[in-house]
């Protein structure tokens, strides 16, 4: 999964960006956060998690 399209979900759903890391951007819906590695394509097996985490799947 491309990289823009899974923030593209997580902002459509109420999650911003809080703060860039070492790696990895930092979202949060306010009470939770999650991060995403910085790389253009996600592999899908952790785009799903993360989706799954996040309460979008």
């Amino acid at each position: 999964m491309k990289r823009r399209d899974l923030i593209k979900k997580l902002t459509q759903n109420g999650w911003w960006l809080d703060r860039h890391g070492a790696d990895h951007d930092i979202y949060t819906n306010g009470n939770k956060s999650q991060p995403i590695p910085r790389h253009n394509e996600i592999n899908e097996i952790t785009a799903n998690s993360i989706l799954r985490k996040t309460g979008l799947k």
